[in-house]
């Protein structure tokens, strides 16, 4: 996907700079720092978009000619939010919740130009088997998940062996909703006929 302006991708996130590279886009990373609170009475729905769109008014006072596409990920455990576990007894506890039973994965993104702002948040179902203790702590020492929310990578043994079934996109779990994030991106796009 070859873009008329210069894209920023503000997130460090591994995973999502993996799949905006396989969707064929090119772009720089900047990440500015944001506080990333939000209002207590904000419906959990509306959190991702609100914080991805914190993370896009760092760049609002010198965009010029760019694009700018932020994302968050939050889990949802009944109506509590599973930030990233500040440790390895919080990332226990949260997979210890999130064994055998469903969970929503949200993520929001905000894709910044000058002409516009757009925002949106993509919602996916989890179903996670029951885990056991071993399988739980194994994966936390080994793989320290310290920077996901809810404590575990789809992509990882954990998300391979324990996600019974995704209701949505698994890309969206992963922490980028790849085909909205297309769509987004699409009227910036610049088509040369194939030969």
């Amino acid at each position: 996907m070859q873009l008329t302006r210069p894209l920023v991708l503000a997130s460090n996130s591994p995973r999502r700079q993996q799949l905006m590279r396989e969707m064929g886009c090119t772009f720089r990373v900047d990440v500015r720092p944001t506080d990333e609170d939000f209002p207590a009475d904000m419906p959990v729905a509306d959190v991702p978009s609100f914080l991805a769109r914190q993370k896009v008014d760092q760049f609002r006072a010198d965009l010029g000619d760019q694009l700018v596409l932020c994302a968050d990920t939050i889990v949802v455990v009944d109506t509590d939010i599973l930030n990233k576990p500040s440790d390895a007894d919080e990332a226990v506890a949260m997979l210890r919740r999130l064994s055998g039973r469903a969970h929503q994965v949200m993520t929001g993104v905000c894709l910044l130009s000058a002409e516009e702002t757009v925002s949106f948040t993509d919602v996916a179902t989890v179903i996670f088997n029951p885990l056991d203790d071993y399988e739980i702590r194994s994966y936390v020492e080994k793989y320290r998940p310290f920077d996901k929310a809810g404590a575990y990578g789809v992509q990882e043994p954990i998300g391979m062996i324990g996600i019974q079934r995704i209701e949505g996109s698994f890309y969206t779990v992963m922490g980028l909703p790849v085909h909205r994030v297309y769509q987004a991106l699409r009227s910036y796009e610049l088509r040369v006929n194939p030969k």
